[in-house]
């Protein structure tokens, strides 16, 4: 009977210790990876661009007009960004759920033939509608974690913007072990619409705001960052299989169908593998009550903060290096709220932000420098078939620039991170280093170097990505968290106009003119040699050098700003909690966190909270 007790007990332990994982920070950050890397299906345009001008009859510049709503949809976020600022992040995900199934579908039934040919713009409003889930996967899963990690923000963007940029590499894997390599890429637009649908829709429960408790202290922080560096490992290993398969894939032509069942398993093992970590770090929260997440609401964060009746005054929320602004002038409200914005790294308004110089000067560099690898991205198809590619290596080459599009994002997360916290190394100064680095990669598509397609696809692949990060870094430092949702999504609105530019009315317009003057004839003009693309990169090596430019300025105009402590005001919050904790007494005082680190909660949302120690009997079990 005792031992049948114990079982008993012992199986209540695990389904609770269970729950506590599935409800937990970490499983959350899981999930959002899982989703990220589900979301990146804009990034293999190049690979099913072929059937849609195939079998559409499109001309080069029609095409590149398809794919200027594709990246239209996928990076104006305006809407999800504004949906989540009042409603829950599961919300946004189910909308881009729909969306992502809808728009990818149609475009399925019309390149195969089972729905009426559609006109050129309604194929556009498809494209859009699906790549427009894109920002709703990255609203409701990067900016939740991001709140939820503040301290390390450049980090978890780097992690999670990298395994979007592994998403293409691994979706021609699953395509190649499902529909075998010599298709057309219609059947990858089927597996594009449904599985990101559904895995959005299976985590949708998970993903919330779970922010660390203000009781949580140094030690915490560090063992966090430990974690980060564990899915690091993890990502770099599954980028490395990834890039092995890519050049069995190309080197290996008769490679069995068994052979790629057996990848295929091997893939998902190392793409679920950081599910140890996750367990690892929750059963460290299930043990120790201080380091539970702290409350939260629908909308943002609460803590409780136990202080002194005579000390009710909230941490502090600016920044040690700049002075606040003092807005108490008789100016009218309007032109202070857009034209008197307060310090860098205080919370912007959204029109203060969005009429400020920073993200002027930032708009201009990203349109110059996204738009134009981004144009690379797009026209990998046709640039390989141009300089007498075969059509599996240019497979090879969308593959290359998703895995290095994961380095890039990786990389510029972490390595910004390292020398901003240890040189006080401006984070706009990382993005200048990028430009100058990809106009190397966009100058050996212009010249068309033997074999340099390869090194093309990486350089450009790398800098493609590492943008992602350094951008969405730089808003949130400089403009806050509090409208970080809607601001995230109006920096990545430069990406389609840069790509509208450089590739509709440029790429686009010179590969059909050099078509033409080749003699080619009819809808489908294909262009073959160098001059396809020669000026039209020459313009976009130009263009990349002055974004290159334009981003030095930002660095200069911040310099002051990124040698201060940037997240002070996060530490003061844990370090007034801490002591709270453990003077255990006083009056209870339940203050908003600050805004910067809760999504901006006003005096309204607070409300009585309390911290317990649960499972407590449970937690003893498990230590022992």
């Amino acid at each position: 009977m005792v031992a049948g007790d114990r079982a008993g007990a012992g199986a209540a332990s695990t389904m609770r210790f269970a729950l506590h994982v599935l409800r937990g920070r970490w499983f959350m950050f899981f999930a959002s990876i899982l989703i990220m890397a589900a979301a990146g299906g804009t990034y293999i345009f190049g690979i099913y661009s072929k059937a849609i001008k195939t079998s559409l009859g499109y001309d080069q510049q029609t095409l590149n007009t398809l794919s200027f709503f594709k990246d239209a949809g996928a990076n104006v976020g305006v809407l999800p960004g504004l949906i989540n600022e009042v409603t829950p992040p599961w919300v946004v995900l189910a909308c881009g759920a729909g969306m992502n199934l809808v728009g990818y579908l149609m475009i399925y039934l019309s390149i195969t033939g089972r729905t009426a040919r559609p006109p050129v713009w309604l194929m556009c409003l498809y494209i859009a509608i699906g790549s427009n889930s894109q920002s709703f996967a990255n609203t409701g899963a990067l900016v939740t974690a991001v709140k939820n990690f503040p301290e390390d923000r450049g980090v978890v963007l780097g992690l999670l913007k990298g395994f979007v940029g592994l998403s293409g590499a691994i979706f021609t894997q699953l395509y190649a072990t499902i529909y075998g390599t010599d298709n057309d890429g219609a059947d990858l637009v089927l597996l594009m619409a449904w599985l990101p649908a559904a895995i959005s829709l299976i985590f949708i429960p998970t993903i919330r705001f779970l922010p660390r408790s203000a009781a949580a202290g140094a030690a915490s922080r560090a063992r966090e960052r430990k974690a980060f560096f564990l899915f690091l490992y993890a990502s770099i290993v599954l980028a490395v299989y990834l890039l092995v398969m890519t050049f069995v894939d190309e080197e290996v032509t008769n490679f069995p169908k068994a052979g790629y069942y057996v990848t295929a398993a091997v893939l998902l093992l190392l793409i679920f593998l950081p599910i140890v970590i996750v367990v690892k770090e929750e059963l460290r929260t299930y043990l120790d009550p201080l380091a539970a997440p702290a409350a939260t609401t629908t909308t943002g964060v609460i803590l409780t903060i136990t202080v002194d009746e005579k000390n009710k005054n909230p941490p502090s929320s600016a920044p040690l290096n700049e002075a606040v602004v003092d807005n108490s002038s008789p100016s009218p409200a309007w032109y202070q709220d857009v034209f008197r914005p307060p310090a860098r790294g205080q919370d912007y308004t959204i029109l203060q932000a969005l009429f400020s110089v920073d993200m002027l000067v930032l708009f201009v560099a990203t349109i110059c420098g996204i738009g134009g690898t981004l144009t690379a991205v797009d026209n990998m198809g046709q640039i390989g078939q141009s300089l007498g590619y075969p059509q599996r290596a240019v497979t090879t080459f969308v593959a290359l620039l998703s895995i290095w599009n994961y380095a890039g994002r990786v990389v510029a997360g972490f390595a910004s991170e390292y020398v901003l916290a240890r040189h006080k190394v401006p984070r706009p100064l990382a993005l200048t280093v990028v430009l100058l680095l990809a106009c190397v990669g966009h100058a050996l598509i212009a010249f068309g170097v033997r074999n340099g397609l390869y090194a093309a696809s990486v350089i450009l692949g790398f800098c493609f990505g590492a943008q992602w990060p350094l951008l969405f870094a730089i808003i949130s430092e400089v403009f806050g968290l509090k409208y970080y949702s809607t601001l995230y999504n109006f920096g990545a609105v430069a990406s389609p106009v840069g790509s509208y530019i450089l590739n509709v009315r440029i790429a686009g317009r010179m590969y059909d003119d050099e078509a033409r003057r080749q003699g080619q004839a009819g809808g489908d003009l294909t262009c073959i040699g160098v001059r396809c693309f020669r000026e039209s990169f020459l313009i976009i090596t130009g263009v990349t050098l002055l974004g290159a430019l334009v981003s030095l300025v930002l660095a200069w105009r911040t310099r002051k700003f990124y040698r201060g402590d940037l997240y002070g005001q996060f530490r003061e919050v844990g370090v007034a909690g801490a002591a709270a904790a453990a003077a255990g007494g006083g009056n209870k005082v339940h203050e908003q966190a600050s805004s910067s680190g809760s999504g901006g909660l006003s005096d309204s949302d607070t409300r009585d909270t309390s911290e317990t120690a649960v499972h407590g009997g449970d937690r003893q079990g498990l230590k022992n």
